[in-house]
């Protein structure tokens, strides 16, 4: 055997002689100890996973965002406190969603020590809609969906008007920025939530005007009686979005309707042939049924429906 192949067979067998902990070592397997298990609390969690809150960071999970505030308000709607929504892309792609529903309330928090608006825009699963007291219906992420927009955006103000008074917050990536304060007064009552998604988590920030026009369509359709008003600061665009009772708009929800119902369905034409069919009858006195099948001549081969 030429030497040089016998240099590296020895090589080999040296190498496979070694301990067979080692390469696990080498991976640094010993390292993983209870001090590497981390916790995070809140907001921390949305930011370091944003997709398991709000299904990816691409053009749906940007969108997501303004859903979940405007859902906020079609619950208000939804409990009878709400009759319009304003909704607005700002020229820098900020968004305001604003609703004249009863306002996050404003009041201490007996357990968190703080206010309770500062409470649903910061901690997770904290909202109204889990003793079925304060809404009896509602949707979207019941204590977690704003709390995840104010988290995955670069800043978010919250206004609210409550008790004849305007209170206002400000957020910076899910943080408190600035306390409650109140800046002024106020007739009637409401929500205002102003908030730009962060470019740390999206990497595109650009909001399309139809996508929004569209769910929001939806959520007036399906939702009579009140009004979503949308806006688009880039190109001076405005839709009002509502599902009227008149007659000419409840004849073209019906014809909507049964688009979405018939939509990709192919009608079967029914086929009459009693004769091809077997019977089952019941003699009213011995309480014995009786099954009858048609005569040969009768039968007809049977053909299966599409599917």
């Amino acid at each position: 055997m030429p030497s040089k192949l016998l240099e590296n067979k020895r090589t080999v067998e040296k190498s496979l002689s070694k301990e067979p902990d080692r390469p696990i070592e080498a991976l640094g397997a010993s390292d993983y100890t209870a001090d590497k298990i981390q916790k995070l609390e809140g907001v921390e969690a949305v930011r370091k996973r944003p997709a398991m809150y709000i299904g990816d960071t691409g053009e749906r999970g940007l969108h997501h965002l303004v859903y979940e505030v405007v859902d906020n308000s079609i619950d208000e709607a939804l409990a009878g406190f709400c009759k319009r929504i304003e909704a607005t892309i700002h020229v820098d792609n900020s968004i305001t969603v604003v609703d004249d529903g009863r306002g996050i309330p404003v009041d201490m928090h007996k357990t968190e020590k703080k206010p309770a608006v500062e409470v649903v825009l910061t901690v997770l699963h904290a909202g109204g809609k889990f003793d079925k007291k304060s809404y009896t219906v509602s949707g979207g992420l019941h204590g977690v969906g704003v709390t995840c927009v104010n988290a995955l955006s670069e800043w978010l103000e919250v206004e609210v008007k409550r008790d004849s008074k305007v209170h206002h917050m400000r957020f910076k990536r899910g943080k408190t920025a600035s306390k409650l304060e109140v800046i002024g007064k106020a007739k009637g009552t409401g929500t205002k939530i102003t908030f730009k998604a962060d470019n740390e988590i999206f990497p595109v920030i650009e909001y399309k005007y139809d996508i929004l026009a569209n769910r929001l369509r939806e959520l007036a359709f399906l939702n009579r009686g009140i009004e979503i008003l949308l806006k688009d600061e880039r190109n001076n665009k405005e839709d009002l979005l509502k599902n009227s009772s008149s007659t000419s708009t409840a004849r073209r929800n019906l014809s909507i309707r049964r688009s979405f119902m018939f939509q990709k369905r192919k009608t079967v034409s029914p086929r009459k042939s009693p004769s091809n069919t077997t019977r089952v009858t019941t003699n009213p006195s011995t309480l014995t049924p009786t099954i009858s099948t048609p005569s040969k001549a009768a039968r007809t081969s049977v053909v299966s429906a599409p599917r």
